[in-house]
């Protein structure tokens, strides 16, 4: 793990039943950085985000997250544990409760509040102003939220209190353009509050647009690490790596 690294996985292996998914990824994540994790479908993207938050146990390797062992032989922080030490995860299925409101769904999600009244006002400021739907909506079921407010909602409750580090799996999903636009505007808010974040992406032109750092992931492994203009400016290694050009997916 590198002066600059906040996360690193070394030769981490999952297993899920009879199936071994990981083999043997190596990943580094640099503080205050967007790392992008890009890959074919099934690759592994979404089971290395899970496997770093807990959910499922990595069977060999190591993962190191701000100096502090996460995971290692003999050794398994619980997914409460992981999160308690700075980490958020923004699951594909975006993880909010339906038939909660807005502002119910936040209370949860912060540790420190048990009523809107607990909450840092500056920090509920800030959010409204990355997502002002969500104080437009505030006492409306999450469930009657549109897929792009949903979306917000659930990045929201991943920073309602500071993270070192937010982990999230294909936010852009099902979303409108106009709603992406503004989903990459506040991610880019997000990384200049110094929060590092590892995006797991198919939206190409998102990913130029946040990305600092790329990992392809190809059948379980990282295969390709480097800057993500470098892999944005070359087609053939686009085509090698993911089997098609950015350019035809902006």
């Amino acid at each position: 793990m590198t002066a600059t690294s906040l996360l690193s996985l070394e030769s981490v292996h999952t297993h899920i039943g009879a199936y071994h998914i990981l083999h043997g990824v190596n990943l580094e994540v640099r503080r205050g950085e967007v790392t992008m994790l890009l890959g074919r479908n099934g690759a592994g993207k979404t089971t290395t985000l899970r496997t770093i938050m807990g959910l499922w146990h990595a069977s060999y390797g190591r993962i190191v997250f701000d100096g502090q062992v996460l995971s290692a032989p003999g050794k398994a922080l619980s997914t409460p544990e992981i999160a308690q030490r700075g980490i958020a995860y923004v699951p594909e299925s975006m993880g909010i409760f339906s038939d909660l409101t807005v502002k119910e769904n936040l209370v949860l999600a912060a540790r420190s509040a048990r009523t809107e009244d607990d909450f840092d006002s500056r920090r509920l400021a800030w959010i409204f102003e990355l997502f002002p739907a969500l104080r437009k909506f505030w006492l409306y079921p999450a469930g009657k939220l549109s897929g792009g407010q949903k979306q917000m909602l659930a990045v929201a409750r991943a920073i309602i209190e500071p993270r070192k580090l937010l982990l999230i799996d294909e936010p852009s999903k099902g979303l409108a353009p106009a709603i992406i636009h503004n989903l990459i505007a506040a991610l880019r808010e997000l990384k200049r509050s110094e929060t590092t974040i590892l995006l797991v992406e198919q939206n190409f032109a998102m990913a130029q647009a946040l990305g600092d750092r790329v990992a392809v992931m190809d059948d379980g492994q990282v295969v390709h690490t480097g800057p993500m203009a470098e892999l944005a400016e070359d087609e053939g290694l686009q085509q090698r790596l993911l089997g098609l050009s950015l350019a035809s997916h902006q």
